[in-house]
């Protein structure tokens, strides 16, 4: 059993983690081309997803977080279909002969590992089975370096990895595309959505708050200062100045401001 539970802080925590994050532009063009390859096998990936009731991108994630996308492999631990596995998990699937579908493999593979019993695909839901999957080393031991299991090619990742299971390594680079990366791809053109998962609405990006900066509130006011006549400072501080000026763009104050609803 994990250590790590999805608490509100945890969920609150992936909103914001998927919100900002911005692929490197270096890598733009090949997380762009693993989308395209994604979206091209939708059939094969939503024909594992529709017998387990799960969405199609988590099939597709896993399936190239995993084994970068190969169709002759086991998901499970990348062994050839054609006889069944032989390193662990082995000797899957249990039923059928070799050589094996892929989509029966897969869906031998997902259910070994109780993906079809997850039921919370929301931001948050999705990224800590994800996250648990690719192992909690990162966030257990070494909360400094956000797992690149998920994050590599943006900016939320840089440098540090475990070279193997036991072996930490301060400047070694991942090379894999992470699997939240490609998730925020496919959001960003529309090709995918999320579910609720019953979890508490997030706290609002924007909102009146004269207190914490938020990288997302200096945002938005480094672009408010590209507008005709506006000039706040950029402190990351939602406060009276950078809720006029909000109300200057969209004709309304943030919300929460005693100004909005006719408050003193």
């Amino acid at each position: 059993m994990s250590r790590i539970v999805l608490t509100e802080e945890l969920q609150a925590e992936y909103a914001r983690l998927f919100s900002t994050c911005d692929i490197r532009p270096e890598r733009a063009a090949e997380a762009d081309a693993l989308a395209d390859a994604l979206l091209a096998d939708w059939g094969r990936y939503h024909a594992v997803a529709g017998r387990l009731k799960l969405p199609w991108f988590a099939v597709a994630v896993l399936h190239y977080a995993d084994t970068g996308r190969d169709f002759n492999v086991h998901l499970h631990n990348g062994d050839p279909l054609g006889e069944r596995t032989r390193h662990l998990p082995d000797g899957r699937p249990r039923e059928g002969e070799p050589p094996f579908a892929w989509e029966d493999s897969a869906v031998d593979a997902l259910r070994l590992r109780h993906v079809d019993q997850w039921d919370d695909w929301s931001i948050a839901g999705t990224l800590f089975l994800l996250e648990g999957h690719g192992g909690w080393g990162y966030r257990l031991h070494h909360p400094e370096v956000l797992s690149p299991y998920l994050w590599n090619y943006s900016t939320h990742y840089s440098q540090g990895k475990y070279v193997t299971d036991d072996t930490w390594s301060e400047t070694a680079l991942a090379r894999q595309c992470g699997a939240a990366v490609l998730l925020r791809r496919l959001a960003e053109r529309g090709a995918i959505e999320f579910a609720g998962g019953g979890e508490r609405a997030p706290r609002p990006l924007l909102r009146y708050d004269r207190g914490e900066p938020s990288p997302t509130v200096a945002a938005l006011q480094r672009f408010l200062n590209t507008l005709p006549g506006v000039f706040v400072k950029v402190d990351g501080t939602a406060g009276p100045r950078t809720s006029e000026a909000f109300h200057k763009l969209c004709g309304r104050y943030l919300l929460d401001d005693p100004r909005e609803t006719g408050g003193n």
